[in-house]
């Protein structure tokens, strides 16, 4: 798949989920791991969805349609320790909410950054979305920042930790642009509309 356009559509902070007949598919991941670079990354934008040196920037649900036939939904990031209690239920009540409710919600790339463990919420999201019967995908981000030699251990850690083998896993790149072919195929399957 190429996408050809990728527009920005909406942003909610509430319940307002937006209503489409277009497939969904959503990334989410805790704070910094990379996720507005990699919309960012598979568009083709430079600054379609915003990047920050701040953690928890995004407290939104972001909407940006795809080729004008999916919606690429950017979940809030979790985890970041300076956010208070409070506003960490809200968010996760939040995003519970929408990966509960979305009717065409095809898939969910769980991100994670290749330098660290697995958090124990990360580990929640992935038990969330299975037991809920939610497609989902794990996506390694920022390998530019290891040698191949640490990749590798890090992928054997993160498919021991979470039970899954290496083939579960698509490796990325933002910065060195890898890992774009098979993140957009996973992403052209889970979205191709069949007559």
């Amino acid at each position: 798949m190429k996408i050809a356009s990728a527009v920005f559509v909406k942003s909610v902070s509430d319940n307002n989920f937006l209503k489409t007949d277009y497939p969904e598919v959503a990334f989410v991941g805790r704070s910094n791991v990379g996720k507005s670079s990699i919309i960012n990354f598979i568009t083709n934008r430079k600054h379609l969805a915003k990047t920050s040196a701040t953690p928890g920037k995004t407290k939104l649900i972001n909407y940006f349609l795809i080729n004008k036939k999916f919606l690429l939904v950017d979940l809030p990031g979790y985890g970041y320790a300076q956010v208070s209690k409070k506003e960490k239920t809200n968010w996760g009540e939040f995003l519970e909410e929408y990966l509960k409710t979305s009717e065409n919600l095809k898939c969910v790339y769980l991100l994670l950054d290749v330098r660290r463990t697995p958090t124990e919420q990360d580990e929640q999201m992935l038990e969330f979305l299975v037991y809920n019967r939610i497609n989902v995908k794990i996506v390694v981000t920022k390998i530019d920042t290891l040698s191949r030699s640490q990749v590798n251990n890090q992928i054997m850690m993160i498919c021991s930790r979470l039970g899954l083998c290496k083939a579960d896993i698509i490796v990325t790149s933002s910065q060195e642009r890898k890992g774009l072919a098979p993140l957009l195929d996973s992403i052209e399957q889970y979205t191709s509309v069949t007559e």
